[in-house]
C-alpha cells in the first residue's frame, strides 16, 4: 500500500491502527495522536518523514504500544510522550531523530521496552554523563533498553547500576560511550544479554560481573578495555557468547573459562594475550566459534583438538604456537574455517585435514610446515580459499577439486613445489 495516511482517520475511535510495513509516505497526521481511544500504535516500515507533535502524549491516555521503526522521521522525540502514562512498549528505531533521550521517561512506570537504536540521540550538552539513565531508573518494569547506533559521547553514570532489576537486555554497541564500565553493573542480576561493542570504554572489566549469574552473552569488542581477563568470569555458569576481541588486554587466558560447558563462541583475538592456551579448552565439546588470534600465545596444539565436534571456525594466526598440526585435527568435522598462518609449526601437513569435508577457508601460511601438500585435500568440495605459502613444502601440488582454481599466490615462497605451467 502506498501514498499517504488521511487526516481523518484521526476522527475514528480506534483502540488499534496498525500499517506496518507498507509504502506509506508523507508526514504522520497530527490528528492520529489526538484519538483518546487509542491502544496500540504502529506505523513501522514505512516512509513517513518530518517530526512528531510537541503534544504527542496529551490526548493518549490509554496507548501501551508505540512503533515507529524504520521511517524518516527527524525532531526530537517530545518530552510529552509521558504523559501516555500507560505505555509498555515505545519503538523508534532506525529514523533520523535527534537531540537527548528525554529525562521525562522515568514517569512512565509501566514501561518494559525502549528501542531506540540507530538514530542520531546524543547526551544533554550541560553533562559528560548519560543523565537519561538516572530518570529510567523509576522503569522498575523495564526489561529491554536498545539505544545501539546513537552518538551519545557520553560516560555511564552510576546510577546505570540502578536500573530495574528485572532488565534482561541492555544494546548499546556503537554509542561513542567512554569511561570505565561502572562497577554496580553488577546490580543488574537479570541480565542476559550485555551489548557494549564498538565503544570508546577504557580500564578493566569489572569484577563484580560475576554477579550476573543469568548473563548469556557478552560483547565487550573494539573497545580500549585494558588489565586481565578476570577469572571471574567463569563463575557465569550460563554464559554461551563471549566476545572481548580487539582491546588492551594482557597476561593469560583464565584457565577456568575451559570449565564453562554452555560456552559456544568464545573471542579474545587482537589483544595482547600471553602464556600458552589452556588445555581444557578442547574439551569444550558445544563450542562453534574459537578465535584467539593476533596474540602473543605460546605451546602446542593438543591431540584433543579432535574433540570439537561441531566447531565451524577456529582461528590461530598471528601468535607465537609451535609443534605440529595434530592428526586428530580431522575430528573436527564440522570446521568451515580454519587458520594457523603466521605462527611457527612445523612438519607435514595432516593427512586428516580431507576429511573435514565442511572446509571452504585453509589457511597455514608463514609457518615451517614441510613434505608434501596431501592428495586428500582434493576432495574438499567447498575449499575456496587455500594458503600454504611461505613455507617449506615440496614436492607436486595436487591438481584435482577446488585446486584447479588456486594461484601460485596460494603455494609462493616454499622449498621444492612444482605444479601445473599456470603455477
Amino acid at each position: 500500500m502506498a501514498g499517504t495516511l488521511p487526516g481523518e482517520i484521526g476522527n475514528l475511535n480506534l483502540n488499534w491502527l496498525s500499517v506496518y510495513e507498507n509504502s506509506l509516505s508523507g508526514t504522520i497526521p497530527f490528528k492520529i495522536f489526538n484519538v483518546s481511544t487509542m491502544e496500540h500504535l504502529d506505523l513501522g516500515n514505512n516512509h513517513f518523514s518530518g517530526k512528531l507533535p510537541s503534544d504527542m502524549g496529551f490526548w493518549l491516555p490509554k496507548l501501551k504500544e508505540i512503533c515507529l521503526n524504520g521511517n524518516k522521521l527527524s525532531g526530537i522525540i517530545p518530552s510529552s510522550i509521558s504523559n501516555a502514562s500507560r505505555l509498555t512498549f515505545i519503538a523508534m528505531t532506525r529514523n533520523s531523530f535527534t537531540g537527548s533521550i528525554p529525562n521525562t521517561l522515568g514517569s512512565l512506570r509501566l514501561l518494559r521496552q525502549l528501542e531506540l537504536q540507530k538514530n542520531s540521540l546524543t547526551k544533554e550538552f550541560s553533562t559528560s554523563e548519560l543523565r537519561f539513565f538516572f530518570s529510567l531508573t523509576n522503569c522498575r518494569q523495564l526489561k529491554i533498553l536498545s539505544i545501539t547506533l546513537n552518538p551519545l559521547n557520553g560516560v555511564l553514570p552510576v546510577s546505570f547500576g540502578n536500573l530495574s532489576s528485572t532488565l534482561q537486555v541492555f544494546d548499546a554497541f556503537q554509542c561513542k560511550i567512554k569511561g570505565n564500565i561502572p562497577n554496580v553493573i553488577g546490580n543488574l542480576s537479570s541480565l542476559n544479554y550485555i551489548d557494549l561493542q564498538s565503544n570508546q570504554l577504557t580500564g578493566p572489566i569489572p569484577k563484580t560481573i560475576e554477579r550476573l549469574q543469568n548473563l548469556q552473552r557478552l560483547y565487550l569488542q573494539n573497545n580500549r578495555l585494558q588489565g586481565c581477563i578476570p577469572g571471574d568470569l567463569c563463575r557465569l555458569r550460563k554464559l554461551g557468547d563471549l566476545f572481548v576481541s580487539n582491546n588492551m588486554l594482557y597476561g593469560p587466558i583464565p584457565s577456568c573459562l575451559g570449565e564453562l560447558k554452555s560456552l559456544r563462541f568464545l573471542y579474545l583475538d587482537s589483544n595482547n594475550l600471553t602464556s600458552m592456551i589452556p588445555s581444557n579448552l578442547w574439551s569444550l565439546e558445544d563450542l562453534v566459534g574459537l578465535n584467539l588470534s593476533s596474540n602473543f600465545l605460546e605451546g602446542h596444539l593438543p591431540l584433543d583438538i579432535g574433540n570439537l565436534k561441531v566447531i565451524t571456525g577456529l582461528d590461530l594466526p598471528w601468535n607465537h604456537l609451535s609443534g605440529t598440526i595434530p592428526n586428530t585435527i580431522g575430528g573436527a568435522q564440522s570446521l568451515v574455517f580454519l587458520s594457523l598462518a603466521h605462527n611457527q609449526m612445523q612438519g607435514p601437513v595432516p593427512q586428516s585435514l580431507g576429511n573435514l569435508i565442511s572446509l571452504e577457508s585453509l589457511d597455514l601460511s608463514s609457518n615451517n610446515l614441510f613434505g608434501v601438500i596431501p592428495k586428500s585435500l582434493e576432495s574438499l568440495r567447498y575449499l575456496q580459499y587455500f594458503n600454504v605459502s611461505f613455507n617449506r613444502l615440496q614436492g607436486e601440488i595436487p591438481s584435482g577439486g577446488h585446486f584447479v582454481n588456486f594461484t601460485a599466490k596460494s603455494f609462493s615462497y616454499n622449498d621444492a613445489l612444482c605444479g601445473v605451467p599456470r603455477l
